[in-house]
This record gives structure tokens, C-alpha cells and sequence, in this order.
């Protein structure tokens, strides 16, 4: 079946229905008695029946298809009732008189809506070159109302419905060049103004549906700089004050953009033109106007009125008609969609095409209602808001790498001196008189700023820059600068709160995507101190938007030493606002009246040292969450629920967010507040909105993980700015005996669940052990049973979490837990989610290097008792997750080599393990020389060197044994990534006896496989491979030295023959690694020099205590290139070389 606009109502425009006051119950049923009287007519000849007919379509003519009339907005028609209308809709343009086109092209565009492609057959008659609709459309139609609904049409035949089938080409290029070429053409001398607008309009919509449908593709140079250009040049139509001249093809390029306007004399500008008085009287005298096409009146800040959507639900319809005029806050408003607790707390501006189509019959503004000046601007306000929506749809269209070659085109640099700045999106934001046109180009702007950090990243302008050229960092920093500015002043004078909120949206896009770690200070103190009265704005989407903003700002690069001086300002600086509502920080000393928790009195005398003056940040998040609101919910609150004493959902969910970027970035400003901000998550968990127990649970999450960082070996934090262990012990005690064990039993929200058990996993090491036996007990008995969850995203959780807790000291030597650990983890390895199998992986690997800190330990009871029938199933376990998806396979190949390096002798004797063995290695082997993620390879030679490590496997003398060493040495001489080069080479270098390097022609294919590494350690097409050169080859010097350390008399001639060859680069680089140490260089090798040369020096004295074969001087050849080393290396350092008893034997 296909959906029609009746031919009455506007075509073009999304069907929708908004009336204002329900209509009259018998005008809402009018028309469907006319039509359902209409289908129950049977076929019939007599006179009587045909005047009936007559009757009924004279009844539906004459029906009010006005909006409050009830009429409904679309008809049905099946495919071959459309099929029909459609050939006769063409036929009548082919053969009809001119004077009828105009209606013809009406039902045509209501036939066509959606339903292009149920048209295809008929596109060649429309379309095609001497199409109907071709003709119509083309520059030299002589009637402008006929060009411009042949247009019309065209875009509604462009406009798609999702799950159907898009025009088949060439006909979507056909209609883009056909929009193009009307975009781009002048207004002609006998086109008003106003159908000139709607021509601009429905051409725009035609390419924005062609672009939402996914059917063009703007790959072409060209093409996308045409598009550009024309979507530029209409989005400052009848811009009050300004006349652009544009190029017809914007080029990509980073420098500013040409700019023809001619200069604005003030006295031309309209906006200007309407005082404060006469914006009053007009307001006064204004009591309704028609909207159309489901749009609702808007008031403009220049007291001008605009159309905004309302947003509805379901099938939209299409109507005419007249709306009261009402405003709950004195002043008329975006419509606000749903309420502030939904996901998106103010409508944008525009989601899908908001167009309409009026004829130039159709007045929709009276001389009372401003006149015709007020109309035409309102029409020009049209094209700017759907020439914004189309540019909206094609930054969505194209990569955004290919988006920020146009940067400087609609982005604002900072203007020269004595130059005027240049027109950009900011241009709108701050100069349009439609509030909603000001919205749409925020909007777009914050469209183009999402995902532009890598872009951004360039920047910088910490210090002065004098040449005679500016760089290209310099341009994007002061492009960054620029938009901070336009920003805060749009800021400060804009007086709708909806377009206020996409201000602030905009700038913590800005903010979070620019690099202030390159640029000069106070950006973002000015954004901070400018921002901080709205945080009390009568709106609550304001009021959210500015806590987005904060929270923005203390995440971006966090911790910023600018920042961290912003949190410690007074709580007092900046928050005035006569704009705002009753403020609910009435007192600095708010907290005096929060419940004090049982903890709070024991944790003033243990809290850590820090700053003495309180985070007004913080303080203000808490109240936000935990304390009533002292005002009664206002119109704008539309997410404060009926009832409610507390802020909107949507605050309070900000709130959280704010305060666990601060745990996460400003730790040591949060860990002041630890017991204050543990009695505010126990109240969001223990609440009955799930929302808020979730973000909860988050903060407590990021207050663990900040307290883990601080005890970590290579912590910077000085012992008495740690909060005391004490203080953690509370800390958890209160969370373990509140609301986080019920969270966690919480099956009907699982991914409340899920951010239980990740807040869990978080617990501090040495505060778990202090904890109390029942709640450690409680913990473990929680995770272990969770993992039986048929939920995925908490069995993801519980297999991380139980993978933390393996680690923990207190709990690693615990036999019982550890297989009660290992059963749990290799039940969720066979599970059907990656995502779980990913985790139970890494968990596997953890549980592995436990069993190998263990190893370690003096006490030999946990590898006795450890089950041997176990280490059988993990390794099983692990062989078949190596097969999985990279994902896995990283963590298992990791806890493979554990596992064959904890094998005990034990083990090893008995015939049963023989073969898993045998199979596990393979494993290893095979992952090693796959070509597969680098990380994964990564990790199988990190596992190879574990193996090696156990001198209980049969090394050296095992088939395997030579598979092992040729996969290394392919890795290591062939490998594209450096690092996985990095590791063979340890690998490599670990075994211990000379014995485990097998025959001589292994060994020598191992030396010689180093030496060739070490001769391609520069060669790389990858520049990012460079860093890690100097690693590598101190790596391969390191395995080459060790190798020498061992070799036996058999070893020496074949050595010799290497060094006759490359002896004097080998030197060059063994020189360059025992200097290395004073270069400052991390190459993973020993630092003190005395090693470095140790290392040489044990290789000498080993090649000297050789009983060298009679008649060979391989011997003596290899300790005099030693010697030659460790001579140049003492001469270049100033040192004095003793080698004494070492020459004897030459």
C-alpha cells in the first residue's frame, strides 16, 4: 500500500498533526463519513448514483483542511490505484494547457511522497532527458510557481522511506545536478521574492533526502566543493546586513576561504531597525498566526516570530490551521521533547527535513502580523534553516578527513588587523535574528567539531611565532582561539534558553576535542568563570548543559594545572545570575546539613593532608544529588516528576558524571570528599531509579580505581597525601554493609549488575585483606556466584572481577580459591559471547601469573597441592581459546606460557601430560607465525621466553625445539612491527644453558639469524617503527652477547666466519648499546653501565676458559674482537681497562 498526501494539504512536507485544542467532535469525523460514504458506493449507471458521487467529491472539496478541522492528513492507495493516478498525472501535464500545471504538479508531488520507489517505471517519463519534470524544472520555465513545484515534485520523489528500495540510477544524479543548477541560479526579474525562497527550499530538501538515503556519494572534488559552496551562500540568505559573493566550487584547502562581501553601512541593517519598544508593541498586537505542516510559532529576539517543529510520534500528518499563542516563561520557545529526563533534553532543531510547501496564494501573515517585510524574512529564515540541515546531512555524508579541508570555510579564524572578519557558521550564531536558525548553525558547528581531536591535535601556540610564514599549528590554534570567543559572546547575548543550550553543547564539544595542553593558558578559565552562572538558570536544559560543560572541562587532558586552580577557586566567584532560579546552595556551609553518616566523625581524623579550601565543583555535584530542591518545580523543569523534592533526573545524572570525571582526572581534589562522596553513592544505590543507582555505581567504580592508582609501586604520590588504608577499610565497609550488595543480586537490571561487579573489582589490595572475614567472604561468594548469570554483560563483568581478585596477595595463595577461580573462569571461556570469552581470557592469564608468583614463594605446598587434573583443563582450555578471535587469542597464548612454565617435574614424567605438551607449544608456534594481530604475536613470544624459562622441559633435545627457534628467527629478522621484534629477541636470549640451543647448526642459525636482525634493524617503510630501532637493537646485542656467553668449542669457527663478515658492524652497534645507558635511551636493557659491560666482560672470560680445538684460531679471533670492544668503549668513556690473564692463550 502506498501513503499519499491528499492533494489539499501541503505536499512536500513530513505528514503530521499537532493541533493545539482538540477539535469538535463532529468536525473530526467529517471527513472520514464523506470517505467511508465514498468507499460503500457500489458501481452504478443510474442518474441518481452519479449525482450522489457528485455530491460527496463537491463535500470533499469543500471540507476545512485547515488543522483544527480533523481532516485527515493521508490517504492510503494501493499500488494499482497509484499506478493509475500516476500515468493520468502524467498524461494531463503532456496534454493539458499550461494553466493547469500547477495543480496537476500538486497531486503529482502528493502521489509521489515516499513512494519514489514504487514510481520506477514512470522515471524515464519524469527524469528522463526530455522528462516532464526536466522541462519544468529548467531555467528557461517561464512561470516561476510551475518551476518551482516541478521542483517540488522532484524532491519528493527523492525522499526515501527506510527498508524500501532508493531510486535506481542514473536518476538520483540526475535530480542532484538538477537541485544544483537551481541552487546555483540567480533569482529571476519575474520571480518574487518569496517563491524564489521556496524554490531554494524544496531544491534543498531534494539534496538533503538524496543525502539521508545514502545513495549519493560525494566523492568527487567538485562536486562536494559545488555542494559546499551553494549550501554556504544559502545558509546567509536574506542574512539582514550582509551580501556575499561566492565561488561556484569551494576548494579544500587550510587557508581562509574568498570573501567578496562588499562593507555593511549600519544603517542598512533590518535587525537593527526594531527597537525594544517596538518589539513590544508588535507582541502585544500579535494573538495567533497559521503554522504549517506540524510546525508551531517560535518568537524571534528580535521580535520577529519563527517556525519551529514540534515533535510528535508515530505517523506524522499534514495540516493547516490556527494555534493559540501561550508561553508558560513570558516568552515563546523551541519545544521541549518528552521531558528533561529524556536521553536528549531539548529538541534540536532540526532531525528530519522541516519543510513546507505554500503557494503564493496562501498568505499565512497579515498586515497586523508584522506585514510583508516580516514575512519575507521569515522565508528567507526557511532556506538558512534548511540550507543548515542539508549541510548537517552532508557532514554525516563524507569522512570527516575529507570534511577539515574546508575548515577555514565555515569555521572563523581570527581576522587580521583591519580586516573584516570572515562570513562563517559563527557568523549565524551570533548575527541571525531567528533564534532557531542560530540553534541549526550550533548545531552543524558541533556536528563539525565531534571527533576532531586527531584534527585538533595540531595546534599550537605556547610560544611566539615570527616568521615570515604562518604554520599551519598556528592557523588551527588561532582558528581554536576564534571559536572560544565567538562562542562566549554568542553566550552572553543569547536570550532563548534553547538556543542557549546548544551554545553550551557546542562548547563542550569544542572543549573536549581541543588540545590545551599546546595552547596558551586562560581559554578555559573563561570558559569556566562564564559558564558558572548558568549552572543556576531558570531552564533545566540549560542547567544540564552547564554541568556537561564542567564535567568537559575537568576530563579534557586531565590533570590541567589550570584546572586544578579553577577547582580551588571560592565558591562564591562567578555564580550570581539574575537569571536564575532560587538558588539551592543557600549557605557555604551546606554540607552541615546533609546526614552525616556513622563514618563521617572517624574519617575527619584519618582523612589525608590536602588543600584546605573546599572544591565548590564538588560541592555543588553533591548537592545536586543529595539534597531537596528549595524551590517547587518551575514550567521548565519538565524532568522534575510530580512530587519530586529532589533536582530533574537529568541534573542529578550530571551531577554523578561530573564527579566521577573528577575522581578519575583530580583525584587528590576528590579523595578530600571520600566519605562524603561514599554516603552519596550509597544514597543513588539504594534509590529506585535505576539511572541513578547505575551512574552510582560508576563514581564508586572510578573513586576505587583512583585509590588503586595511588598505591601503585611506580606512584608519584608522596606516603602522607594517600589516604590512609584506614580510611580506605571504612571506605568499603560502608559500601559492603549499604545498598551494593542488593545492586548486585539486582537481577532485573543487569547492567546495573554489570557496573556492581566492575565497582567491586576496584577495592583496593591491601584495604580487601583488612576487611572484615564475613565481607571478604561476601565478595568472593558474590562473584563466583554471579558468573553463573545467563546475562552476558555480567558474566563479561564477574570474569574480569574474579580475574582482579586472583591477584590480590592476600588471596593468591589460596588453593581452594584459586580453583574455585580457575573452574569459574574456563566455564565462561566456553561461553557463545566474544565479549565474555575476551574477558575469561584475560582472566585465565591473570590466574596464570599468579600461579607463577607462587612459583616464587620458598613455601613448595601450593604446587603440591594444586591439581594436577586441573593444569590438564586449563591447558585444554587455553589450546582451544588460541584458536579463537584475536581477542582471546592475545590472553590465551599469555596463559599458555604460564602454564608450561609452572609445569612441575612432576607433571612433566607423567605420559598423560606428554601430549597436551607437545599440543600446547604447537600452539604457540603456529600463533607466533600467523599473521595476526601484533599484539597477539606479541604475547606468543612473550610465551615462547616463559617456556624456556622451565628447566624441567626437554629444551634442546625435544622435537619441537627447532620449530620454537626458526619461528623466532623469522619473527625476528622479518617481522613488520618492532616491538614483536623486541620480544623474540628476549625470547631468544633467556634459555640458560648452552645445551638448550640445541645442535651447532641450530645455534649458528640463531647467531646468524641476530646478526642479519641486527643489519635490517633500520629497514622499515612505517615511520612510526623508528622509535623502537635503538630497543631492538640493544635487544639483539644483549642475545648476541648472551649466545657468546655460552658457546662452546665447536661454536667458535662458524662464529669467526659471521664476524669476518660483519664483524665491524656488530662492533659499531655493541658500542652504541654499552653507551647507551648514558643517552638516557629505554631500550628495556640494563641501565647501569656497569652491566652493560659485565656483559661483555663475562662473554670474554667464558670464550677464554674454551679448550680451544689444535691448530684453530677461532678463539683467538673472537676474544680479540671482545677485547677491541671493551678497549674502544673504556678509551671513549676515559676509563682505564684492565684485562689481565685474558690474552694468555692468543
Amino acid at each position: 500500500m502506498a501513503a499519499v498526501q491528499v492533494a489539499g494539504s501541503l505536499p512536500g512536507e513530513p505528514a503530521r498533526e499537532v493541533p493545539r485544542e482538540p477539535p469538535p467532535a463532529e468536525q473530526s469525523s467529517g471527513f472520514r463519513c464523506l470517505s467511508a460514504r465514498l468507499c460503500a458506493l457500489r458501481p452504478d449507471d443510474s442518474s441518481s448514483a452519479r449525482t450522489e458521487i457528485h455530491l460527496l467529491f463537491d463535500q470533499l472539496i469543500s471540507e476545512n483542511y485547515s488543522e483544527g478541522g480533523g481532516v485527515a492528513p493521508e490517504v492510503i492507495v494501493d499500488e494499482q490505484n497509484l499506478d493509475f493516478l500516476l500515468a493520468y498525472a502524467i498524461s494531463a501535464l503532456q496534454q493539458c494547457s499550461s494553466w493547469t500545471h500547477m495543480e496537476i504538479l500538486q497531486a503529482l508531488a502528493a502521489l509521489v511522497y515516499c513512494n519514489g520507489s514504487k514510481c520506477q517505471k514512470y522515471l524515464p517519463d519524469l527524469l528522463g532527458k526530455s522528462g516532464i519534470l526536466m522541462k519544468l524544472s529548467d531555467l528557461a520555465q517561464p512561470d516561476p510557481e510551475v518551476r518551482r513545484a516541478a521542483v517540488h515534485c522532484m524532491a519528493n520523489l527523492c525522499l526515501s522511506v527506510p527498508g524500501q528500495p532508493y531510486l535506481e540510477e542514473p536518476y538520483p544524479n540526475i535530480c542532484f545536478q538538477a537541485f544544483l543548477t537551481t541552487l546555483q541560479s540567480p533569482k529571476s526579474s519575474d520571480m518574487d521574492d518569496i517563491t524564489f525562497c521556496m524554490l531554494l527550499q524544496n531544491a534543498l530538501k531534494g539534496i538533503q533526502s538524496l543525502l539521508n538515503g545514502g545513495k549519493m556519494k560525494l566523492t568527487q572534488t567538485e562536486e562536494l566543493g559545488a555542494l559546499l559552496a551553494v549550501l554556504k551562500k544559502s545558509m546567509f540568505h536574506g542574512l539582514p546586513g550582509l551580501n556575499i559573493e561566492l565561488p561556484t566550487v569551494l576548494y579544500p584547502t587550510p587557508l581562509p576561504q574568498y570573501d567578496g562581501r562588499p562593507p555593511v553601512k549600519p544603517q542598512q541593517s533590518e535587525s537593527s531597525a526594531s527597537g525594544p519598544t517596538a518589539n513590544k508593541k508588535k507582541k502585544s498586537k500579535v494573538k495567533s498566526k497559521k503554522i504549517q505542516q506540524g510546525e508551531e510559532e517560535e518568537e524571534e529576539s528580535s521580535g520577529e516570530r519563527e517556525v519551529a517543529r514540534v515533535p510528535s510520534s508515530g505517523r506524522e500528518h499534514m495540516h493547516e490551521g490556527n494555534a493559540p499563542h501561550s508561553s508558560p516563561l513570558g516568552g515563546q520557545s523551541l519545544p521541549v521533547e518528552g521531558s528533561a529526563a529524556g536521553k536528549d533534553r531539548v529538541s534540536p532543531p532540526f532531525r528530519s527535513a522541516s519543510w513546507k510547501r505554500v503557494s503564493s496564494s496562501e498568505s499565512d501573515y497579515s498586515d497586523a502580523e508584522g506585514g510583508m517585510q516580516s514575512k519575507m524574512r521569515s522565508y528567507q529564515a526557511k532556506v538558512r534553516q534548511g540550507a543548515l540541515a542539508c549541510f548537517l546531512s552532508t557532514i554525516k555524508s563524507i569522512e570527516k578527513k575529507v570534511l577539515y579541508g574546508y575548515w577555514s570555510a565555515f569555521v572563523p579564524d581570527t581576522p587580521e588587523l583591519g580586516s573584516p572578519q570572515s562570513v562563517s557558521l559563527m557568523t549565524l550564531t551570533l548575527k541571525d535574528p531567528s533564534p532557531k536558525t542560530r540553534a541549526c548553525a550550533l548545531q552543524v558547528l558541533s556536528a563539525i567539531l565531534e571527533g576532531s581531536k586527531q584534527f585538533l591535535s595540531v595546534a599550537e601556540d605556547t610560544s611566539d611565532h615570527r616568521r615570515a610564514f604562518t604554520p599551519f599549528s598556528v592557523m588551527i590554534a588561532s582558528s581554536i582561539r576564534e571559536l572560544h570567543r565567538c562562542l562566549l559572546l554568542a553566550l552572553v547575548a543569547e536570550s532563548s534558553s534553547q538556543t542557549l543550550t546548544q551554545i553550551i553543547k557546542c562548547l563542550a564539544n569544542l572543549v573536549s576535542n581541543s588540545p590545551y595542553n599546546r595552547l596558551k593558558l586562560s581559554l578555559l578559565t573563561k570558559v569556566w568563570n562564564q559558564i558558572k552562572p548558568y549552572i543556576r538558570h531558570k531552564d533545566v536544559n540549560v542547567r544540564v548543559s552547564s554541568l556537561t560543560l564542567l564535567g568537559a572541562i575537568v576530563s579534557t587532558h586531565a590533570p590541567l594545572p589550570e584546572v586544578q586552580l579553577l577547582l580551588q577557586q571560592p565558591c562564591s566567584s562567578g555564580l550570581n545570575n539574575s537569571n536564575s532560579a532560587t538558588p539551592h546552595l543557600s549557605t557555604p556551609d551546606w554540607w552541615k546539613k546533609a546526614p552525616s553518616g556513622p563514618f563521617l566523625e572517624e574519617a575527619a581524623v584519618s582523612s589525608p593532608k590536602g588543600t584546605s579550601e573546599p572544591c565548590w565543583l564538588i560541592r555543588l555535584c553533591i548537592s545536586t544529588v543529595v539534597l531537596p530542591k528549595e524551590d517547587s518545580c518551575s514550567g521548565s523543569d519538565a524532568g522534575c516528576a510530580a512530587g519530586s523534592t529532589y533536582e530533574p533526573s537529568p541534573m542529578r545524572l550530571e551531577a554523578l558524571q561530573v564527579l566521577a570525571h573528577l575522581a578519575r582526572g583530580y583525584f587528590s581534589m576528590a579523595q578530600v570528599y571520600l566519605m562524603e562522596l561514599g554516603e552519596v553513592i550509597c544514597k543513588c544505590m539504594g534509590e529506585a531509579d535505576p539511572s541513578i543507582q547505575l551512574h552510582g555505581a560508576k563514581l564508586l567504580e572510578e573513586l576505587g580505581t583512583g585509590l588503586i592508582q595511588q598505591y601503585k609501586p611506580d606512584s608519584s604520590i608522596a606516603s602522607d597525601q594517600r589516604v590512609p588504608v584506614s580510611l580506605v577499610v571504612m571506605f568499603w565497609t560502608m559500601m559492603l554493609n549499604g545498598p551494593l550488595p542488593r545492586a548486585l543480586q539486582n537481577s532485573e537490571h543487569p547492567t546495573l549488575q554489570a557496573s556492581a561487579c566492575d565497582a567491586l573489582s576496584s577495592i583496593l589490595p591491601e584495604a580487601f585483606s583488612s576487611l572484615p572475614s564475613d565481607r571478604q567472604i561476601l565478595c568472593i561468594t558474590m562473584l563466583l556466584g554471579l558468573n553463573d548469570s545467563k546475562n552476558r554483560l555480567v558474566k563479561a563483568a564477574t570474569s574480569r572481577a574474579l580475574g582482579v581478585y586472583v591477584l590480590f596477595p592476600c588471596l593468591r595463595q589460596d588453593v581452594i580459591f584459586v580453583a574455585d577461580t580457575a573452574n569459574a573462569i574456563l566455564m565462561s571461556l566456553q561461553d557463545k559471547s566474544l565479549n565474555v570469552r575476551a574477558k575469561a581470557a584475560w582472566s585465565l592469564g591473570n590466574l596464570t601469573d599468579t600461579l607463577i608468583v607462587n612459583m616464587e614463594t620458598p613455601d613448595p605446598s601450593f604446587q603440591e597441592e594444586f591439581s594436577g587434573l586441573l593444569l590438564l583443563k586449563m591447558l585444554r582450555s587455553a589450546i582451544e581459546a588460541s584458536r579463537d578471535k584475536d581477542k582471546v587469542k592475545s590472553n590465551a597464548v599469555r596463559a599458555l606460557g604460564n602454564l608450561l612454565h609452572f609445569l612441575q617435574p612432576s607433571h612433566i614424567e607423567k605420559p598423560r601430560f606428554a601430549e597436551i605438551i607437545e599440543e600446547s607449544i604447537q600452539a604457540l608456534i603456529s600463533t607466533v607465525l600467523i599473521e595476526a594481530a601484533m599484539k597477539v604475536r606479541w604475547n606468543a613470544c612473550y610465551a615462547m621466553g616463559n617456556v624456556f624459562k622451565n628447566p624441567a622441559l626437554p629444551l634442546g633435545t625435544a622435537p619441537w625445539t627447532s620449530q620454537a627457534y626458526n619461528a623466532l628467527t623469522s619473527v625476528v629478522t622479518s617481522c613488520k612491527n618492532f616491538k614483536v621484534r623486541i620480544r623474540s629477541a628476549t625470547a631468544l636470549s633467556i634459555p640458560s644453558k648452552r645445551k638448550h640451543y640445541g645442535s651447532v647448526d641450530q645455534y649458528i642459525q640463531i647467531w646468524n639469524a641476530l646478526v642479519t636482525a641486527l643489519q635490517k634493524s633500520e629497514d622499515t617503510t612505517d615511520f612510526l617503527e623508528f622509535k623502537y630501532c635503538a630497543s631492538l637493537r640493544t635487544q639483539i646485542c644483549q642475545a648476541l652477547i648472551h649466545l657468546l656467553s655460552l658457546a662452546s668449542a665447536s661454536d667458535l669457527p662458524c662464529i669467526r666466519e659471521t664476524l669476518e663478515l660483519n664483524g665491524d658492524m656488530v662492533q659499531s652497534f655493541i658500542l652504541q648499546f654499552l653507551k647507551s645507558g648514558t643517552e638516557g635511551e629505554d631500550t628495556g636493557a640494563p641501565h647501569n653501565l656497569h652491566e652493560r659491560d659485565q656483559l661483555v666482560r663475562t662473554a670474554l672470560e667464558h670464550i677464554s676458559s674454551i679448550q680451544a680445538l689444535a691448530g684453530d684460531t677461532a678463539k683467538r679471533a673472537i676474544m680479540g674482537f671482545l677485547e677491541d670492544i671493551l678497549t674502544i668503549y673504556c678509551d671513549l668513556s676515559g676509563s682505564q681497562v684492565a684485562l689481565p690473564g685474558l690474552t694468555t692463550d692468543r
